[in-house]
């Protein structure tokens, strides 16, 4: 398989091939126009949603297609995006998984059957409910989330996001029925679930998750004996901890943790980025599956930009980074014909030998492509 050579990285490329590596010149600095972010996120969005109809479950997958397609709307104003979000939510009744009885609600394993209610896979969806509320408060689109919510924090478990992903499909939830019900609880219950994911899979010296407990070194290695942190799970949580610090308030409990958070592995990220403006599924090692990975460099761009955007990242450290990730993802990753490119299918982990090109592609991508394209928007926006 043979990458192509754009422009942006042709300053930086010593060698062509699938993994490119970083080399002693420097990247030429690049411009990113306002104009060509809209072309391309429009480009992305339609390209999916006319080739994928809004009436799909609501699996984590799907929704954090809609998580993207909702910031996308927000910073372009498309409202087509707002209708196709609507229609998918109609479609779904506003709810996650439809099971009624709590007494077998369960969140122990991943399962899309629908007694795991409490699992935050089927709940990544109720941070689109709430987003689409706060446009039209019509108290049917959150009812299906605050029972949800409502009772698993009466609940006494603390270990309801055991694998890295659920800090993403979890967390902001938490934030966000905070934001509608002023209820302290959820902050609490949000830090005190966040806690236990850091006790299990956080690594304090590398900044970065290991996907679950599985993963963690030295039971588990990557194949030349190294640290292995999954790209896209690491996403999930660089973007989580954005999306939260985006609906918390200045004074919200916890808030300085969760921004230094986002600062130190934004540190840690920094290094491992790529010539071509990507990162490598295995993010300390990029020979263990080399080339580009697209759904945890939209994730990781989205969080610069956002840290950018919000002053927890310094600008000129930073910003040569989300620039490199963006042009990488908006003219390489993205086709001529809207395909989004390079996203490693589900999983939970980087594979040796897997195989990924122009026609790999995914919802969750998508997703992720346009949370970045929207954060870009936002750089690039004169102050009002």
């Amino acid at each position: 398989m043979k990458m192509r050579v754009k422009p942006y990285v042709a300053a930086c490329i010593c060698a062509i091939g699938l993994a490119l590596v970083g080399c002693a010149s420097s990247p030429s600095p690049i411009t990113v126009r306002r104009s060509e972010v809209v072309a391309a996120i429009d480009k992305a969005n339609t390209y999916w949603q006319t080739r994928t109809p809004a009436q799909q479950d609501a699996y984590w997958d799907v929704a954090a297609y809609h998580t993207g397609n909702l910031e996308a709307y927000r910073t372009t104003g498309k409202r087509h995006y707002l209708r196709y979000s609507e229609a998918w939510a109609e479609h779904n009744q506003w709810m996650g998984a439809k099971s009624t009885d709590k007494a077998n609600w369960k969140y122990q394993t991943a399962s899309k059957k629908y007694d795991y209610v409490l699992f935050a896979d089927w709940q990544t969806c109720f941070q689109v409910y709430a987003e689409l509320y706060q446009l039209d408060k019509d108290p049917r689109k959150i009812a299906r989330a605050l029972e949800v919510m409502d009772y698993q924090i009466s609940t006494a478990p603390e270990d309801y996001w055991w694998w890295v992903d659920g800090l993403y499909m979890g967390m902001p939830v938490m934030a966000k029925m905070y934001q509608i019900t002023g209820n302290s609880l959820y902050l609490e219950k949000m830090h005190a679930y966040y806690s236990h994911t850091n006790s299990v899979m956080y690594d304090a010296e590398a900044r970065l998750y290991y996907r679950d407990a599985r993963y963690v070194y030295p039971q588990h290695q990557s194949s030349n004996g190294k640290k292995d942190f999954w790209a896209r799970g690491d996403g999930w949580a660089f973007a989580a901890l954005a999306r939260v610090l985006d609906a918390l308030p200045p004074d919200a409990a916890h808030r300085a943790e969760y921004a230094e958070r986002l600062q130190s592995m934004a540190a840690a990220l920094l290094p491992a980025q790529q010539a071509g403006g990507y990162w490598t599924r295995s993010l300390l090692d990029p020979a263990h599956a080399p080339g580009p990975e697209t759904s945890g460099t939209a994730f990781f761009t989205y969080g610069l930009l956002w840290g950018i955007n919000h002053g927890l990242l310094p600008r000129a450290q930073y910003l040569p980074a989300a620039q490199r990730g963006w042009m990488y993802l908006s003219t390489f990753a993205l086709q001529p014909d809207g395909r989004l490119g390079y996203v490693q299918p589900i999983g939970h982990k980087a594979i040796p030998g897997q195989i990924l090109d122009q026609d790999s592609t995914a919802d969750f991508g998508v997703g992720a492509f346009l949370l970045a394209g929207a954060e870009m928007l936002r750089l690039l926006t004169p102050a009002q």
